[in-house]
């Protein structure tokens, strides 16, 4: 979602609790002003779509995950509630074994070493930290491994939630003191001396010329927000009297209306009331429902055709696809570090400030490993999906109480980041499952199996690690992929993991 978009939608939630209703619509608050929502945000999403309208997969996603009143992580852990493990709605590979985050972290040390082993400058980076289980795993391997700890510069998590970061602070930094600062906050790591950057947005990062930045992003991107969208036919000529678009703020009539269009068209899926359950007050009934959009929206005419990917689906009626603006937003980013900029610096204005300009990169340098679950190369298409208790729930349901998330498109991270960067190349996605076993998880889990002698500890291990690699049954091993994005090399050199050995 765009900032303008944010921001109407914003001033909509602050306005609908105040804001009365026309006489048709009082009818209708006998039901919806008595009913007892699922949660106190899903009451705030009807206000809103009540006095906007239907609103993009996008917008609901972003509310019902980072809203401050009531998102899925910014106010769920606490109170009994937690998000991550046994107690949580889902458990993580790292959260599974300690050895995920060590062949993680060994796999940083192989691709430093491939690329020199510089002595200062490096940045480790993971973007969506969770309890901080993965960075705390990785941090305690690096400790057997001084040349490479004396180059580390600084750890940054990209962290939006307050509650998740300091579950992270207290697991990464021990009693070391939190300060503000003027991006975040930050603290001292409590295996080696160095600082702990929290920044909201990896964008408020500075962009530097000669660092090495390493940054991870594990079950980060797909929970970033997506637009859905289906190819619908032509109308016939005597249907053909579209005079309106949909905003964020409601339909707008077009003072100079398009020609009827006689090709397929992109239309958006977007989260309106269930009247069954909003007026009616049927028990059981779900309080939101997807629906088609009528009319072309903003997102609808522009989105899809950022990719020849989406563009050549529009011809067949009937397909449909996700689509992750912010996820490629963020791809981008993550090249251009690595890579530096496929384009010239822009000019800091007064209006921008907040976000550095990518430069330039006499020497490519870093890595970023991503990390997630996703199509290997098709668009993905109706995966949105809500986890709770460990279950699957319907992604619209109990806002604020469901994590709700989509598949990742590989394809579409690694065609942003090459486009963004001249610097970089991509390898993968790989499956899970092969990934470990290229990183030597059997060797690592038998050195740990030999320390231990109690029976159900042990049982404990193989189990989990079992469970990483496993890829029959939709296992983890094979539902859940690996990509990484390199310095491009003219593709001779493959990183380990991805068909290259660890260098000697």
């Amino acid at each position: 979602m765009n900032h303008c978009t944010r921001r109407v939608l914003s001033q909509c939630l602050r306005r609908s609790a105040r804001r009365r209703l026309n006489s048709r619509s009082q009818r209708w608050n006998s039901t919806f002003e008595t009913r007892e929502w699922s949660t106190p945000l899903a009451r705030t999403l009807a206000n809103v779509i009540k006095t906007t309208g239907p609103v993009p997969i996008a917008a609901f996603m972003r509310q019902v995950l980072t809203s401050p009143e009531g998102g899925y992580y910014t106010t769920k852990p606490g109170g009994g509630r937690e998000v991550f493990g046994k107690k949580g709605d889902f458990v993580t590979s790292p959260e599974i074994s300690q050895v995920f985050g060590e062949l993680v972290g060994i796999w940083a040390i192989a691709e430093w070493m491939a690329q020199g082993g510089k002595k200062s400058g490096v940045q480790l980076m993971e973007i969506g930290p969770g309890k901080g289980t993965l960075m705390d795993d990785m941090l305690r391997t690096f400790r057997n491994f001084k040349p490479f700890t004396s180059s580390i510069e600084a750890i940054y998590l990209v962290e939006a939630s307050p509650t998740l970061r300091e579950i992270q602070k207290q697991l990464l930094c021990g009693d070391a003191v939190m300060n503000e600062t003027d991006i975040g906050h930050q603290s001292t790591s409590k295996y080696f001396d160095v600082p702990v950057i929290w920044v909201e947005d990896i964008r408020l990062l500075p962009h530097e010329e000669d660092k090495t930045p390493f940054i991870f992003a594990h079950e980060f991107f797909d929970a970033l927000p997506i637009h859905a969208f289906e190819s619908v036919p032509p109308a016939p000529e005597n249907q053909q009297k579209e005079q309106e678009i949909m905003t964020p703020t409601g339909p707008v009539k077009l003072d100079r209306p398009p020609k009827a269009a006689n090709t397929p068209q992109w239309r958006e899926l977007m989260v309106t009331l269930n009247p069954k359950a909003v007026d009616e007050n049927i028990k059981d009934e779900p309080e939101f429902n997807l629906t088609l959009a009528k009319a072309s929206t903003p997102s609808s005419l522009v989105i899809p055709e950022i990719s020849e990917r989406y563009r050549a689906l529009k011809s067949k009626p009937g397909s449909t696809i996700e689509i992750s603006p912010e996820s490629r937003i963020y791809a981008s980013d993550i090249a251009c570090r690595i890579g530096g900029s496929s384009q010239p610096p822009r000019t800091t204005t007064k209006q921008n400030t907040s976000a550095p300009a990518p430069v330039a990169k006499r020497q490519p340098s870093g890595a970023a490993l991503i990390m997630d679950y996703g199509t290997m190369s098709t668009i993905p298409i109706n995966s949105l999906r809500g986890i709770q208790d460990h279950k699957t729930v319907p992604a619209l349901s109990s806002p604020g109480l469901v994590d709700v998330s989509a598949d990742v498109d590989f394809t579409s991270l690694a065609e942003a980041a090459i486009e963004a960067s001249e610097g970089v190349e991509v390898h993968g996605p790989v499956e899970q499952g092969h990934f470990l076993q290229a990183m030597g998880i059997e060797a690592r889990m038998q050195q740990l199996l030999s320390t231990v002698k109690d029976e159900e500890k042990r049982k404990i291990l193989e189990s989990g690690w079992q469970r990483l690699v496993e890829r029959g049954g939709g296992g983890m091993g094979k539902l859940y992929k690996v990509l990484t994005i390199i310095p491009e090399n003219g593709g001779r050199r493959r990183p380990v993991g991805f068909g290259g050995g660890v260098p000697i």
